[in-house]
């Protein structure tokens, strides 16, 4: 269990695919695909199947956020239910899955963050390394840490 900002227990855990896909399907699309209007054709893709997924639960046990990195570093899908953000969920799943990507041995993790949360990225100690463009019609800019 992991202490959230507000002092709420976050319980974080690897989410094997497919056995989770359901609770993870269920948090990306209530975020990308209701929230911010991502179609569903672009939202899933073959990659889920060859990504290490961390899924965050609350202390009721709900499936409220989750990330996913590929077997080379990219970290993306990172989506926190409306209700749960600011509350350090985010924080401890990236927290998660650096030291998940330390015990693998990669060097350094690369992410296309949406501008919005671009801060929150750095406060994590990504810097930008590219500009800003589109991805399903949201401005994205790429970042990556070095590990």
């Amino acid at each position: 269990m992991t202490e959230g900002v507000t002092g709420a227990a976050i319980d974080i855990r690897e989410a094997p695919w497919p056995a989770a896909a359901a609770e993870l399907h269920a948090v990306r699309r209530a975020v990308f695909v209701e929230e911010q209007g991502v179609p569903e054709a672009l939202e899933w893709d073959d990659r889920d199947a060859g990504c290490l997924h961390l899924l965050a639960r609350d202390g009721t046990g709900r499936a409220v956020g989750t990330v996913r990195m590929t077997r080379d570093g990219h970290v993306g899908r990172m989506a926190v239910l409306a209700g749960h953000r600011r509350r350090g969920v985010g924080a401890a799943l990236l927290a998660h899955l650096v030291e998940h990507a330390r015990r693998a041995g990669l060097a350094t993790l690369h992410l296309n963050a949406q501008t919005t949360a671009e801060g929150f990225y750095r406060r994590h100690g990504f810097l930008p390394t590219g500009e800003v463009f589109l991805e399903a019609g949201i401005p994205h800019r790429p970042m990556s840490l070095r590990l």
